[in-house]
């Protein structure tokens, strides 16, 4: 692995230290986080920083071997549209200049929107440290950054144009804390339509019926939804590429490779598969007077 990447300043003025809630600086030679009581947080020497309060542990992320099945896929342009549907999300309201991307792995998809948005800055923020290695070089107008997605995000107030969640767990109330009056949340999640040449035969994950409904009660006592697209196409794909994209997801938790294979097996190739996704934005729910 090559020295760290260079720290984006900009970036980087969006976090907040997660100790003090201090803003945080890039020391002289880019190789730590520091604020003004004094914490200091080392950066990795893959290029990601780890922002946690003392004795917190993020929850378990993506193994190494997901991030990598994750890599495969996703360079291989497979989801190109998920990025350009939101890429497409975020610009509706404006050209924003910052943005979050929450859960966002390995920074592939606001890698693609930041390719977009000249002038735009970012932060990856992700439990795994394997996929934050690979985030970390996702953009150099990108910064990478492990953290608990469900505890204190360790971003300033109201500092954020965009949050991005795709595929990933949703805070709320942090979600709206960190975001401009203005900002917008997009967040992309499986329609029951997703997938569903693999789940039978694979014995996959099905999607909640309810996950609507469930994603809502997580929001909208903050936020409230602005619009809905729904993105949808069918990738013709080699078993071995069915098996990475099964491999990259939750579902690699519930099955093995083994399973995976024998499954696929029994499917003509290539195998055809549906990618359909729900792109929802939402803003901050107005204040009410009382």
């Amino acid at each position: 692995m090559s020295a760290r990447p260079p720290l984006c300043p900009d970036a980087v003025a969006l976090l907040a230290c997660p100790v003090c809630g201090r803003p945080l600086e890039a020391t002289a030679d880019d190789a730590a986080l520091r604020c003004g009581a004094g914490h200091a947080f080392d950066r990795a020497r893959q290029g990601h920083v780890t922002l946690l309060p003392p004795g917190h542990r993020a929850p378990s992320g993506d193994s190494a071997a997901m991030v990598a099945d994750r890599v495969a896929f996703l360079e291989a342009g497979h989801y190109a549209g998920v990025t350009a549907a939101v890429a497409e999300a975020v610009a509706v309201d404006g050209v924003p200049a910052s943005l979050l991307d929450l859960g966002g792995g390995t920074g592939h998809h606001l890698g693609g929107v930041l390719d977009r948005i000249p002038g735009a800055v970012g932060v990856v923020l992700d439990s795994s440290a394997y996929a934050a290695r690979r985030a970390a070089r996702a953009h150099p107008r990108a910064v990478a950054v492990v953290a608990d997605t469900w505890a204190r995000l360790p971003v300033r107030d109201g500092v954020v144009d965009r949050v991005l969640i795709v595929f990933a767990p949703r805070n709320g109330p942090e979600i709206a804390r960190v975001l401009r009056p203005e900002g917008r949340l997009v967040v992309v999640t499986p329609t029951g339509e997703h997938l569903r040449e693999l789940v039978g035969p694979l014995g996959l994950l099905r999607v909640d019926p309810d996950k609507a409904a469930r994603l809502a009660a997580t929001l909208e006592p903050d936020l409230e939804p602005v619009r809905t697209v729904v993105h949808r196409r069918e990738l013709a794909l080699p078993r071995s590429t069915a098996a990475t994209l099964v491999g990259m997801g939750p579902h690699a938790r519930h099955t093995s490779a083994e399973a995976v294979e024998a499954g696929l097996a029994g499917l003509a190739e290539p195998v055809v598969v549906t990618v359909s996704v729900d792109v929802t934005t939402y803003r901050r729910r107005p204040a009410t007077d009382t």
